[in-house]
């Protein structure tokens, strides 16, 4: 892998720094992937952006995670599964679900599973689902809104994961004990 450089307040574009000026305030730091994201302005306006709007979608707590999760754990992320794994505890969600989704074992609701379940499809299909899943996901108690808001999710977890696989972005120290390695299934 080419080495990406990590930008801080001083090497950052100029159009980039106001947002890093955002994350440092946010979170007493910039986040490695916000360093990395960075180098394009454009493309860490739209992850934040992204993350803004997913995170006050139609999911609470448990479900943002499990859909952050579901499809880390697909896309096989180094960064941002232990990432979400931190941010997960600090949403106060149930390590139940963050040990389930990290181990591909079941989570500990139908609810969620089906949750997940109907994610795993659409990343894996490519945004095809079957009539009979989509059922199953209304039967769950789920809406047309929840499915555009999983497509959302998708969305940024692709500039994430796929940034952090080209650029091998280094977990960030806060995170490193959630370390997560991929397992076959």
């Amino acid at each position: 892998m080419s080495a990406f450089k990590l930008h801080d307040l001083e090497s950052a574009p100029e159009n980039s720094k106001p947002l890093l000026e955002e994350s440092n305030k946010a979170f007493g730091m910039i986040p490695n992937l916000h360093a990395v994201l960075a180098e394009s302005p454009n493309i860490l306006e739209a992850y934040k952006t992204l993350h803004q709007l997913f995170a006050s979608s139609s999911f609470n707590n448990d479900e943002l995670t499990v859909v952050w999760q579901t499809i880390n754990v697909e896309h096989e992320c180094h960064y941002c599964v232990p990432a979400h794994t931190g941010i997960a505890h600090m949403m106060k969600v149930d390590a139940a679900i963050t040990d389930a989704l990290r181990n591909r074992t079941a989570l500990p609701s139908d609810k969620l599973q089906v949750l997940h379940d109907t994610t795993l499809s659409i990343v894996r299909n490519r945004g095809r689902i079957s009539e009979e899943e989509l059922n199953a996901f209304y039967t769950a108690g789920y809406t047309q809104q929840n499915v555009l808001d999983i497509i959302l999710g998708l969305s940024q977890k692709v500039i994430s994961n796929y940034t952090n696989h080209i650029a091998d972005t280094p977990v960030d120290a806060g995170f490193k004990k959630f370390a997560w390695e991929p397992t076959t299934v």
